[in-house]
């Protein structure tokens, strides 16, 4: 009501009744479940097209007709819809790991990158694992190098403990005179170039000794330490041919002294250790170096890079074939973590986020053990040639005044993946592709809340060993399409009810046995098809179940015409890729099967293969016995179910209740006008929407349907005539 004026003039007000909209919001969503190659597991990963699906769950495979969930899907998305695929997991389903130079021998079963991040990101019982499980990762080879060395220098001995030549001993060689760069031709520099041996090794043969040396500071005859980075070649900043080495102990005591008889750049020198292939990290990248934010808080040593290979070329095909490179990584746990470096570069947490095949586990630990072979090295000592201690520079702390210890040049193989339980292995012994039906409900049981994961078909794939767990598992998916109220079920018979079954009044008794018990509901459909056809990958036909075709072709009406039409017939309800039928039932065997519920697909001679019926799976007479009137409601309801969201809290008064109606019927028009319905009528006013109702904060409107129906039977009567009978006399009595 308006507000009295008090003294003349023009008062203008606004109303608006334009708030919300309805609007069709059928996503063309499918869902299916199975014993995919690769692919993280029970983590729903939405696909729109082939090529996505091999990317992220594999191709498909003969073991075990694991190929049956795999062109299923495909099938599907050849219609024009997407695809929530899940990877379900199984008892036998590990991940292939490794420890340095070994196959891991730990039992490793990281579902997904939820998974890890809760249970796995402080695991200790391995360095890397797969990013998902299977037997496709033991082919795998993770590469990892930092800066545990400058140079490898050759000295004039083959007794290193004579020299005192130790790992974390200290080793110096005087400079003299030297000019330091930027300081002009007349400063010079006395004192020592000061470093840490970090690996070492006796040649006898060729009479000397080689050592790894870090380069660490310059410090002048004052005692001033600057430290420094290595410069290959630079007289400042590394060991050179002829050089005398003074060595020391951890004491600080002089052990002995060598001189340099050959010098090389260590990163120079380092191969990836491939089993087939010599490849040089040189050309990879250039050196790891300590990163600005590690620098920038007195830390050092911090870099490294990490490549992922396919050693074997059991993923990819070819022997020593990159699969990923992560250069420029951190092993400071805060790397990257401020507003000049927004991307977290801390190894763990960067392969984490970003690679599609690996996670890191543990950390080089302070001692050797199974899993890394060699201690971390120090590569840092104080002033007094005291070694760091390797605690000190642990991987995984914060960058703060940390020198983070070492591993040099590692090669991690990857051993102890393994795929399904069951089943008959396709290589190496290490299980089939035969899916449980426990781990299928559970993953099926994602789809069980419509606000988590928004789906419009349940697409059944393939059933299982035996009738009856193919039987339970159509029956999980009718009960999720029950209990969610916006989706349809899909669901093809078991295998052997039909494929190689070769009498057909046989294949028509297994279909209505198969039928039968399940449940009644118009939120599925049944099919009676295996269609035959070509798998490129293998390079062979196979029978593959109907149900990601049916589901298809409602996607495909959806797009051609809208959600309310048919899917069956000669103009929409034709299956694509199919070459033939495992059972294409005739007129009398339809006449069996339609009753009972099951839509038949027959080969129709020059029509190709073809959906010949609209029933919804529900067990008795009604409007919604039919896909069109299913998919009419299931569209209108979720249309004005979401612009019914802009009326909550609103008041519960006349223009509240005229907006709505504002709302439905222009929506409701346009639907018939797309032929979905005869006719409408819109309740929302005092009559049910009572004081009670009103009282109980509740906001109530009826909305009636007659839905237009689609034709099943058409009867063509041809009526005989003698010649002097008027047409006029006889219509309407035969």
């Amino acid at each position: 009501m308006a507000t009295p004026q008090l003294s003349p003039g023009v008062l203008v007000r606004e109303v608006d009744l334009t708030v919300g909209r309805g609007n069709n919001i059928l996503d063309n969503i499918g869902a299916i479940a199975g014993p995919f190659r690769i692919g993280p597991v029970d983590d729903p990963i939405e696909v729109s097209n082939q090529q996505d699906l091999i990317n992220t769950f594999g191709t498909p495979l003969s073991t075990d007709r694991q190929y049956e969930y795999w062109m299923t899907a495909s099938s599907f998305l050849s219609y024009g819809g997407v695809l929530k695929v899940v990877r379900t997991n199984g008892s036998n389903l590990t991940n292939g790991n490794a420890g340095v130079s070994i196959a891991a021998t730990t039992t490793l079963n990281i579902q997904n990158y939820d998974d890890y991040e809760a249970n796995h990101t402080s695991d200790e019982t391995f360095s890397w694992a797969a990013r998902n499980p299977g037997s496709w990762s033991n082919s795998m080879r993770v590469c990892v190098i930092d800066d545990a060395a400058d140079q490898i220098i050759g000295i004039n001995t083959t007794s290193l403990a004579g020299v005192g030549a130790t790992v974390g001993y200290g080793v110096t060689s005087p400079l003299s005179s030297t000019v330091l760069p930027g300081a002009g031709s007349t400063s010079t520099f006395n004192g020592y170039l000061k470093g840490i041996i970090t690996g070492v090794s006796t040649d006898a043969v060729n009479g000397n000794s080689t050592i790894d040396v870090k380069i660490v500071a310059r410090v002048s005859n004052s005692g001033t330490t600057t430290k420094i980075t290595y410069a290959e070649n630079d007289t400042n900043s590394s060991f050179e041919v002829s050089d005398s080495l003074t060595f020391f102990d951890n004491a600080g005591a002089s052990s002995g002294t060598a001189t340099v008889t050959t010098e090389k750049d260590w990163y120079g020198e380092q191969t990836l250790g491939l089993t087939n292939a010599t490849v040089f990290w040189k050309s990879i990248a250039p050196r790891p170096i300590s990163s600005n934010y590690s620098l920038a808080r007195n830390g050092k040593g911090d870099g490294l890079h990490v490549v992922v290979y396919d050693d074997t070329g059991s993923i990819t095909g070819i022997e020593g074939n990159i699969l990923e490179k992560h250069l420029f990584l951190s092993k400071a746990s805060d790397a990257g973590a401020n507003a000049d470096a927004p991307t977290k570069t801390f190894y763990k947490d960067f392969i984490a986020r970003r690679s599609l095949q690996v996670f890191a586990g543990k950390n080089p630990s302070v001692a050797a053990d199974s899993y890394h072979g060699t201690t971390p090295l120090a590569v840092d000592f104080s002033s007094n040639y005291v070694a760091n201690t390797t605690s000190e520079g642990l991987w995984g702390q914060t960058a703060q005044d940390v020198t983070f210890s070492a591993i040099g040049n590692v090669s991690y193989v990857f051993g102890g993946g393994k795929d399904y339980s069951g089943g008959v292995p396709e290589t190496g012994g290490n299980g089939g592709m035969t899916a449980e039906l426990g781990s299928l409900n559970t993953s099926y049981r994602l789809f069980s809340n419509r606000d988590d994961e928004a789906v419009d078909y349940l697409l059944m794939g393939p059933g299982l060993s035996n009738e009856s767990e193919s039987q339970a598992k159509a029956n999980l998916l009718i009960s999720l399409a029950e209990g969610r109220k916006d989706c349809i079920a899909v669901i093809s018979p078991h295998r052997d009810n039909i494929v190689n079954v070769t009498n057909s009044d046989t294949q028509t008794s297994n279909l209505l046995k198969f039928f039968s018990p399940l449940s009644s509901s118009s939120f599925a459909v049944f099919d009676s098809g295996y269609k035959y056809t070509y798998d490129r990958f293998n390079n062979e036909f196979r029978y593959i179940p109907c149900n990601g075709d049916v589901a298809g072709l409602m996607v495909r009406t959806g797009i051609l015409a809208y959600p309310w039409f048919s899917p069956a017939g000669l103009q929409r309800g034709v299956l694509n890729n199919a070459v033939k039928l495992a059972f294409n039932p005739d007129k009398a065997q339809r006449d069996l099967l339609y009753p009972a519920r099951v839509n038949s697909i027959i080969n129709r001679k020059g029509s190709g293969v073809v959906l010949f019926g609209d029933k919804t799976a529900l067990g008795y007479s009604s409007a919604f016995d039919r896909i069109n009137v299913r998919r009419l409601f299931l569209t209108v309801e979720q249309a004005l179910e979401e612009a019914a969201q802009t009326q909550l809290f609103e008041l519960n008064d006349q223009n509240t209740r005229a907006n709505f109606v504002n709302i439905v019927e222009p929506y409701l028009r346009d639907v018939q006008a797309k032929r979905g319905i005869f006719d409408f009528l819109v309740v929302c006013d005092t009559s049910n929407n009572t004081p009670e109702a009103i009282d109980n904060n509740e906001f109530r409107a009826d909305i009636y349907l007659k839905p237009t129906r689609s034709i099943n039977f058409i009867t063509l009567t041809f009526v005989a005539t003698r010649t002097g009978v008027a047409f006029e006399e006889i219509v309407g009595t035969v």
